[in-house]
């Protein structure tokens, strides 16, 4: 009797955008081919899994990185960070060896990683390919750190070198450490609920351009000024953030099965930090990016320029969102730079390419 082949896909322990994109992309997988197994490895709640991957899949709540430590999503804590890095890395045998363990035991046949640095290890010590997705590596946002991080970096891209395929995400950098890369599209799930619905069961009644849609990723905001809205009236401003006044041009959407996808397709503007899954998805279906900038993170710089690029945008500083009354939301949107759009095939293109791999096996 044959077996099922089995996909291993390991996510970083940062945020839920990493968790985002691999799953559509695991999603995408299973609905080419139903008979892959998908081996989900992350510390992301299966909830956010589950929004994404209708089948079934097996949740390894597992994390081999740290990303970055942070209090929400514009705060970080470097000296956290650098203490578990260090611990992580003085423990790879034993996570390595325990993992390739799993891996074999299970008679895992590829695995997928959305970008811990020790996964490409882990697959080699398993006896498998390792393929990974992304648009930065853990190494570009140590090394802009400088100090103690220097070496973290070096160490992150030695990992990396073991890489037997990069699918590079567009609005990336250079990775260079990644010695076989194929450039892919823009990655992302899609709404999967019938719009008039869904404006019906949240009273969702403002017109497009007078719909907002505010996120800030997993982490959250702290302290965001949400009596703002009120400035505007005849707006309405969607939120899936749980934490939120009771206000009436706020439609709080608390039920986790819907996602931020889902009602973009009727905002004029989404609202957020930078932040890559956020940024595909809108670019996906094309509704303007208002984003904060966020400093000392240094993918923000690149996530920056391609919305400048390749949507209509607004770029508000912190003290504009905090501080302000919003006046921002009366300007005019900025029109993209370049002429051409981003191809928004890349979540398919992975999945293509890790179907057709099983099935020349």
């Amino acid at each position: 009797m044959s077996r099922k082949p089995i996909l291993y896909v390991a996510i970083t322990n940062h945020g839920f955008g990493h968790a985002v994109r691999a799953a559509s992309v695991a999603a995408e997988v299973q609905r080419l081919d139903p008979e892959i197994l998908l081996i989900m490895v992350t510390t992301t709640p299966r909830w956010l899994l589950d929004n994404y991957i209708t089948g079934d899949f097996i949740h390894r709540p597992r994390g081999f990185d740290v990303g970055v430590i942070q209090s929400d999503s514009l705060k970080m804590d470097k000296t956290a960070t650098l203490e578990k890095l260090r611990q992580i890395q003085t423990q790879q045998k034993s996570i390595v060896a325990a993992e390739a363990s799993f891996i074999r035991q299970n008679r895992v046949g590829l695995m997928l990683a959305d970008i811990p640095p020790l996964a490409p290890a882990i697959a080699k010590a398993a006896g498998i390919p390792c393929w990974m997705m992304g648009n930065f590596g853990w190494d570009f946002i140590y090394e802009a750190w400088g100090g103690e991080f220097i070496e973290i970096a070096d160490w992150i891209r030695e990992c990396f070198s073991q890489c037997d395929r990069l699918f590079r995400l567009p609005l990336h950098e250079p990775m260079s450490a990644f010695p076989i890369i194929t450039d892919v599209g823009l990655t992302g799930g899609s709404p999967r609920h019938n719009l008039d619905e869904l404006r019906t069961r949240f009273g969702i009644t403002a017109p497009a351009d007078k719909t907002i849609l505010l996120t800030f990723g997993g982490l959250g905001l702290q302290e965001i000024p949400y009596e703002n809205v009120l400035k505007f009236p005849d707006w309405q401003f969607i939120t899936l953030d749980r934490d939120t006044p009771d206000l009436p041009n706020l439609v709080q959407i608390a039920d986790r099965t819907y996602r931020p996808i889902d009602f973009l397709p009727f905002c004029g503007r989404v609202i957020s930090k930078p932040g890559y899954s956020t940024f595909s998805e809108a670019l996906r279906l094309e509704v303007p990016i208002v984003s904060l900038t966020r400093e000392g993170f240094a993918e923000s710089p690149l996530l920056l320029e391609g919305i400048q690029n390749y949507a209509y945008h607004q770029i508000v500083t912190p003290s504009e969102f905090f501080g302000g009354s919003w006046e921002f939301l009366h300007q005019p949107l900025q029109p993209p730079r370049q002429s051409q759009q981003l191809a928004k095939d890349g979540t398919e293109a992975i999945a293509f390419a890790i179907v057709n791999y099983f099935h020349n096996l």
